[in-house]
């Protein structure tokens, strides 16, 4: 009898530990899948931004009026202009090499006159006639896409030379554009809506084609991105991610050769 009690209390106790462990497992299990569920929600929310900042940028257009301005009319240019837009044989086909002034610092700009003529003769011509001098750069993304927007004299995204150009040209189709890259900025969903304003990409941006395609790319940064660079760090004047920047950007002399 006093056998047979031994024995039940030691299965009871195997019983207990085997228990015990499956608890235990169990209790591993749940935590993992909260863990993954956590991340999995953490990488779905991380992609959210991303998106919705490539469909905030494609949606305005690089170049278009923000959202409050947004309306059925066209945007307001640059109406005291001279300019006239030049022939995209004044890009001659071949490179050209250009220095900015942005803030006092030199930034050495290799401009692609032979896949995109018309954007290089259009920013030759302008550079030419000091279209560019203390025009501020008034745009500056910082998430999802990563470019700074020049060239509007007006300041507000909405102004241009006093004239619209297209087709896009040399628009990666991949949408994919490198860091350094210079493009042309035009509103969502009209290829033939580029003027004077243009951006450059400071870090590898996925910028979503629209109805019209991409973005003309005309050129590439050479020297001086770490200056770009730099105004990024300090992010936009209101904190946001898409906005003005926080320390006042403006454009001196621009030479082409």
């Amino acid at each position: 009898m006093a056998a047979r009690k031994a024995y039940l209390m030691k299965k009871d106790d195997k019983l207990s530990s085997y228990q015990a462990k499956q608890d235990l497992i169990k209790g591993r299990k749940s935590i993992a899948s909260k863990d993954n569920r956590i991340a999995i929600l953490a990488a779905a929310a991380a992609l959210a931004i991303a998106f919705a900042a490539q469909t905030v940028y494609f949606n305005l257009g690089p170049g278009s009026v923000s959202a409050d301005q947004a309306s059925n009319e066209e945007p307001t240019e640059d109406s005291t202009s001279e300019n006239s837009l030049p022939s995209p044989d004044l890009a001659e086909g071949r490179v050209w090499n250009s220095t900015v002034e942005l803030n006092g610092s030199a930034i050495n700009l290799e401009l692609d006159g032979v896949n995109a003529p018309q954007a290089v003769a259009n920013f030759v011509s302008l550079s030419r006639a000091g279209y560019f001098e203390g025009v501020a750069c008034h745009r500056l993304v910082t998430q999802g896409i990563y470019v700074l927007q020049c060239g509007d004299p007006i300041g507000d995204g909405t102004g241009g030379p006093g004239y619209n150009f297209g087709p896009i040209e040399n628009a990666p189709a991949d949408d994919l554009y490198s860091e350094g890259v210079l493009a042309m900025a035009r509103r969502g969903g009209d290829g033939n809506s580029m003027g004077s304003q243009f951006f450059i990409v400071y870090k590898d941006s996925v910028i979503p084609s629209d109805q019209a395609g991409g973005y003309t790319v005309f050129g590439r940064v050479t020297g001086g991105l770490d200056t770009i660079q730099a105004i990024a760090a300090q992010g936009t004047e209101d904190g946001s991610s898409d906005g003005r920047p926080s320390t006042e950007v403006k454009l001196g002399n621009v030479s082409v050769e």
